[in-house]
């Protein structure tokens, strides 16, 4: 009998699976640098909803919920957080992600070819359809917790909807506020931060005038991670009249304009802090924005182009961080 050898593995394979594995991740999340290939149509659903982009979302909500002062760990409540992040993140930002590809397509088609529609994974029809049954389960769900947390007035409700159409006006025409490079990416900072955080404030507490306020300034900072997205997509926007902040400015002066904002904006909220005699959270959120300060330096600044996606896996950290010390200092001096 002769004794079979032990195939050794070929490290070149070994790494072009890792590396295919990676695109695919990459792709089913709705991130920069994927392939193209999956057939399954509820992995090229799930695409169009850009699940990475549901984070910010996520964590507003809790945000919100801190803010409020009036969080209480129970089962019911954490539930309510639970359907509240369901509402902000998979339904009503999958709701944007995917109107904003049905009408990005011809730029998609330049810049993220692999992307479900240029592709050709997914019909517009279906995609249309997507659309409406994610706006419509968000705001069905909106007033589900409003019922829930007992409001007279529908605030949550309210939100999804202004939520619904701010997301429209931003990606279809005639308005298409991402045509303009300011208004299109304040909306979408403020979607980020301003919307949700109110949100969840709404579902645990009285949302009054200084925390709307204050979120909306704080949006500006929201501002910056928003020109983030933007030069990925430089070339399309150039071709197509989009006026994008980095094709408006240029790729250097964008990227300071990027970091300056969200540097700025979260000063002057530790500035707010101190105001409402918060200073150990106004300290600690000015310890947050040292370490992205580095990384600006270290990343974005030297190569806005290349090290983006490298930019906002090491600094955005600190600056969701610094959102949940904002809200913890706002509840604790509403106690």
């Amino acid at each position: 009998m002769t004794e079979s050898t032990p195939t050794t593995p070929n490290p070149s394979e070994e790494i072009n699976l890792a590396e295919e594995r990676t695109a695919k991740t990459r792709q089913l999340l709705g991130m920069k640098g994927a392939t193209t290939g999956d057939t399954s149509i509820w992995k090229i659903r799930l695409q169009l909803m850009k699940p990475i982009t549901w984070i910010p979302l996520i964590w507003g909500v809790v945000c919100g919920a801190a803010s409020s002062g009036e969080y209480i760990w129970t089962w019911e409540n954490f539930l309510k957080s639970a359907a509240c992040m369901l509402l902000s993140g998979p339904l009503l930002t999958g709701y944007t992600q995917t109107i904003n590809e049905f009408y990005d397509r011809d730029i998609d088609a330049i810049n993220e070819p692999y992307r479900p529609i240029p592709s050709g994974a997914i019909s517009l029809p279906q995609v249309i359809t997507q659309a409406w049954v994610l706006m419509l389960s968000g705001v069905a769900l909106a007033y589900g917790l409003d019922v829930w947390s007992g409001h007279e007035f529908p605030t949550i409700t309210v939100m999804a909807i202004f939520g619904v159409f701010i997301a429209y006006i931003y990606s279809a025409p005639p308005l298409k506020l991402k045509q303009n490079g300011w208004l299109g990416t304040y909306a979408l900072g403020s979607s980020y931060i301003a919307l949700p955080w109110c949100t969840g404030h709404a579902l645990f507490g009285e949302l009054d005038w200084k925390v709307v306020v204050m979120t909306v300034v704080y949006s500006f900072a929201g501002l910056g991670i928003a020109i983030v997205n933007d030069f990925k997509s430089i070339e399309g926007d150039r071709k197509l009249g989009l006026k994008s902040l980095p094709v408006m400015f240029g790729v250097k002066t964008a990227a300071w304009i990027c970091v300056t904002m969200i540097d700025v904006f979260q000063i002057a909220i530790a500035g707010y802090l101190i105001f409402i005699h918060q200073q150990l959270y106004a300290a600690i959120l000015l310890l947050m924005v040292i370490p992205q300060m580095v990384f600006q330096d270290m990343y974005f600044l030297r190569d806005p182009l290349t090290n983006d996606v490298k930019y906002q896996a090491s600094a955005q950290p600190f600056l969701v961080l610094g959102m949940l010390i904002v809200g913890l200092a706002i509840g604790h001096a509403n106690l």
